[in-house]
């Protein structure tokens, strides 16, 4: 479980993937916000406190998710955990997103016992 009180903040630009994290991660207990994009997603970094971690699609329009981890990693909540998630995993991906800054990478369609796996072995850090 996430620290108490921290909010997940899932960025994705597909709704459908928004709907399906926040249902299935809030019925095991994790609070959650989302952002369709990169830019909102910074915003809600930049106005809530409370978050703890990011789940952030790497595959965005006008702002991918590298872009995403660069701009976190140069604020002052550059210590949030973030987990990389991709659609088109491809050779290579997952090294590229922990060399940008991720904490963890995980490829679509997303193994919910693996992700919550995840989350804990961040929060524990």
């Amino acid at each position: 479980m996430t620290a108490v009180g921290k909010k997940i903040l899932i960025v994705d630009d597909d709704t459908r993937n928004i709907f399906a994290l926040t249902a299935v991660l809030k019925s095991r207990g994790y609070p959650c916000l989302s952002a369709p994009g990169g830019e909102e997603g910074l915003h809600l970094l930049s106005t809530t406190d409370d978050i703890g971690m990011v789940l952030l699609d790497m595959m965005m329009p006008e702002m991918d998710g590298y872009e995403v981890i660069a701009k976190i990693r140069e604020s002052e909540r550059s210590h949030l955990p973030i987990i990389a998630v991709t659609a088109q995993a491809m050779v290579g991906d997952r090294e590229k997103c922990l060399a940008a800054g991720a904490d963890a990478y995980l490829s679509k369609p997303i193994d919910i016992d693996v992700l919550v796996d995840e989350m804990e072995k961040l929060q524990a850090r």
